[in-house]
């Protein structure tokens, strides 16, 4: 029914009150609600409500996720945890374990170039700015800066060559059997691994004190000739109730969005990774979500016992 032909029900609805003709409540809010439905015989309302997503039954989103203890080594859940997919930047756990092996100095300031700028993405750096290798290492591993974490494997000593194959030599002592990498940022699809592999990745690299500690930090700020610079922390779990001791985002459109993180809820450490999420808040829900599930799955059988 056009505009028109409503306004013209409304004023005989009017018309009829005035003159004491009685008018049925319910009369009134059937027309009230004819006129939230849509062309397609959908309310407002309800089209919002079909926007909601509802978790899976047990499960999460992610194409690919993996929860272990990382004091036993157990699997405490399992989606496609031994399946290969692209890891985005969470390649640069291994990037920053094979710097710091090479024992830098990271009070040595650097420039940036223009060729660790070409195709970086977004970044804070500008061409001949002078960085101390310490605050890339921060820039990498925080906020997944694709240009530090460049100009740190050219600083590193080992030419790019070399550089890749200690990566990869590097994954096959930690057991990583289904790793490889082809760059040092996580920018192409071929750096590849899965969840499983992921968890070890990540419990090698926050057993390194430093990098515990800097992907641990919500932010840091540090000054170059040029300007100030302010990072966050990617890591959203930062904010949460949990305590947290190691973790990396990842994203490219090949990988969805990429989490993996160590953390402690309850006096109980657990590594969770979710590979493949829809959307950058559907990775932090869904280890919640898994972290919750492997707590209930723990209380069940005290519960039954007593």
């Amino acid at each position: 029914m056009t505009f028109r032909a409503w306004r013209i029900v409304f004023v005989l609805v009017a018309f009829m009150s005035g003159s004491g003709v009685h008018v049925p409540a319910a009369s009134a809010a059937t027309a009230h609600k004819k006129t939230t439905v849509t062309r397609r015989g959908t309310s407002h309302r309800t089209r919002h409500r079909s926007r909601v997503r509802v978790a899976p039954a047990g499960g999460v989103y992610a194409r690919c996720a993996v929860v272990i203890d990382p004091l036993s080594g157990k699997v405490l859940y399992d989606k496609n945890a031994d399946r290969t997919a692209p890891i985005a930047s969470i390649s640069k756990l291994m990037t920053a374990m094979v710097f710091l092996e090479q024992k830098p100095d990271l009070a040595r300031e650097v420039e940036v170039t223009r060729e660790e700028l070409y195709g970086g993405g977004h970044t804070q750096l500008r061409d001949h700015e002078m960085v101390l290798l310490g605050d890339l290492l921060h820039m990498s591993l925080m906020c997944s800066d694709n240009v530090a974490t460049r100009v740190l494997a050219r600083e590193s000593g080992l030419q790019r060559g070399d550089f890749l194959a200690r990566m990869n030599s590097k994954a096959g002592e930690l057991g990583l059997k289904g790793t490889h990498f082809v760059e040092f940022t996580g920018l192409d699809e071929n750096n590849v691994s899965t969840a499983s592999d992921v968890a070890k990745m990540l419990q090698a690299a926050a057993s390194t004190q430093l990098i515990h500690s800097i992907t641990t930090t919500q932010s840091y700020e540090f000054a170059t000739a040029r300007r100030v610079h302010l990072i966050n922390n990617t890591n959203r779990l930062l904010k949460s109730r949990y305590q947290i001791l190691g973790g990396k985002t990842g994203y490219i459109n090949q990988s969805g969005y990429c989490f993996a993180t160590w953390l402690r809820a309850d006096g109980r450490d657990l590594i969770a990774v979710v590979l493949g999420a829809p959307t950058n808040a559907t990775r932090f829900a869904d280890v919640v979500r898994l972290v919750q599930r492997t707590a209930a799955a723990a209380q069940a059988p005290a519960a039954a016992k007593s």
